[in-house]
């Protein structure tokens, strides 16, 4: 190596060491940008692709906090919550609605939104799907370097009120959210979503549980986190944010999702039958359905392949509370399908 590399190596050494000394030691700023950003081709390619699946779909957006609610800031007290998930939550409805989709919000500004308020809202707006946006903090004590993306849908396996759609939703998001934001989905959970009831055993979150359309509720990072309130409070990475869940949900959309509807029903040889149609443009899993009538799951149910009928019967007559869940054979289940049926003698 000749002098002249010498010295240019030095001085750069010297001016590395005294930009890491002024800055604290900390690392710079850093996101990386989506493919889709890179190329306005790549960008209209995906929006061409995927609109065809979002248009007519319907969305609440619920951008955690705000108004009075400003109390969750970062370490430096740059990046304050409720400001960060409004971000995301615009730019979430900008590109829902550049697809095609129509996008309702719980809040557009920095106004207060009361909890239950949120859920009434997204159930009188006749929405389709729910996602709640929030960063996240660590509870008392815990690590304050703490960092990572998770996705939350309510109740857990074993609960009645637990919908797998919800979670099928929630995967797709957790995936393209983590990857465009180069975060992990933590340690406590395999793939980064998480029930609710792990916050709050046997309740969950407010505005999953009072809401009665699909929902789900993204912690996208930890505000708390001294690095990562640095990329926070940067615009374009709020946008890069909302990109990792417009991409999950359009991916999400885009496997198709089964839908069950009522029928008839009929009065044959002393049993009452109920029959319910299960469609999608794929082809139903028959092991996925489950069946509950009362509260109750039954196993006294046909399904014809060839019709996609599925048919259960009772002794008597009477109102009967019945539930089905069905997915298709990439996975999704259906949207939660709950209904009373009255069988009666005539």
């Amino acid at each position: 190596m000749n002098n002249f590399l010498i010295q240019r190596a030095g001085r750069f050494s010297l001016l590395l060491l005294l930009t890491l000394a002024a800055e604290g030691c900390a690392p710079p700023v850093y996101f990386d940008t989506p493919l889709e950003f890179r190329s306005r081709e790549k960008y209209n390619a995906f929006m061409q692709t995927y609109s065809s699946y979002l248009t007519g779909k319907k969305f609440y957006i619920d951008p955690g906090h705000g108004g009075k609610d400003r109390n969750n800031k970062g370490p430096a007290g740059e990046a304050v919550e409720a400001d960060l998930n409004l971000k995301v939550g615009l730019f979430l409805r900008d590109f829902l609605t550049e697809a095609g989709a129509t996008v309702y919000m719980s809040r557009t500004t920095d106004t207060t939104v009361n909890l239950k308020d949120r859920s009434l809202l997204a159930n009188e707006s006749g929405a389709d799907i729910f996602i709640s946006i929030h960063h996240n903090a660590p509870g008392s004590g815990a690590d304050r370097y703490i960092n990572y993306t998770s996705t939350y849908y309510h109740a857990k396996e074993t609960d009645y009120e637990y919908e797998p759609m919800e979670r099928d939703l929630a995967k797709y998001i957790q995936r393209d959210l983590a990857y465009a934001m180069r975060t992990p989905g933590g340690l406590g959970s395999f793939d980064g979503t998480y029930s609710d009831y792990w916050i709050y055993p046997g309740a969950g979150f407010s505005v999953l549980r009072h809401t009665t359309i699909p929902s789900v509720l993204v912690e996208c990072s930890f505000h708390t986190h001294e690095y990562e309130e640095k990329r926070l409070i940067q615009i374009e990475f709020n946008r890069v944010q909302a990109w990792g869940i417009f991409r999950g949900i359009a991916r999400y959309i885009s496997q198709s999702i089964p839908k069950v509807s009522f029928k008839s029903t009929t009065l044959k040889n002393g049993a009452y039958k109920a029959v319910f149609g299960i469609s999608d443009t794929v082809q139903i899993n028959p092991r996925s359905i489950r069946v509950f009538a009362d509260s109750a799951e039954t196993s006294e149910f046909l399904f014809d392949e060839s019709e996609n009928e599925l048919s259960i019967s009772f002794k008597t007559p009477g109102e009967r509370l019945i539930k089905i869940i069905a997915a298709n054979t990439r996975g999704n289940h259906a949207y939660p399908y709950e209904e009373k049926i009255m069988f009666t003698k005539d």
